[in-house]
């Protein structure tokens, strides 16, 4: 029944992006919550599932920074010389993006998840504020 197949992507589109709206929000980075769930869950080339990622981040983005800020946690002379470098990598990124074959994107982006993964687990924590 394609009615009930569309409630059934809906909810599920409502679920990932919950979650990965919960990640960004922590900072941790809502994209590796949402993008292995588009690709994955809901077959959305990686390409297209990267490029929905990235729209969704702008408005997660704006109401963490809200909160952040809000809480004092945002050291905006560090972020602004981070966002300076950071767009010409972004430029940079995404014109290699979309040059690249969606199944080595998928890889290096797995690649890239499974690295960190292993240093979190094995990095020391260092005394920190909370």
């Amino acid at each position: 029944d394609c009615s009930r197949h569309k409630v059934d992507l809906i909810m599920l589109l409502f679920i990932i992006g919950v979650v990965s709206g919960i990640i960004g929000g922590m900072g941790i980075g809502g994209g590796t919550i949402l993008i292995p769930s588009l690709v994955f869950l809901v077959q959305t080339p990686q390409h297209i599932a990267q490029g929905i990622n990235l729209a969704s981040f702008i408005p997660t983005a704006l109401v963490a920074i809200f909160v952040h800020t809000k809480n004092k946690h945002i050291r905006f002379k560090i972020a602004f010389q981070l966002i300076l470098s950071g767009a010409l990598g972004a430029i940079l990124g995404s014109l290699l993006a979309s040059h690249l074959p969606a199944q080595l994107l998928r890889k290096l982006f797995g690649g890239f998840l499974l690295v960190m993964g292993i240093y979190e687990m094995f990095r020391k924590e260092k005394n920190q504020e909370n």
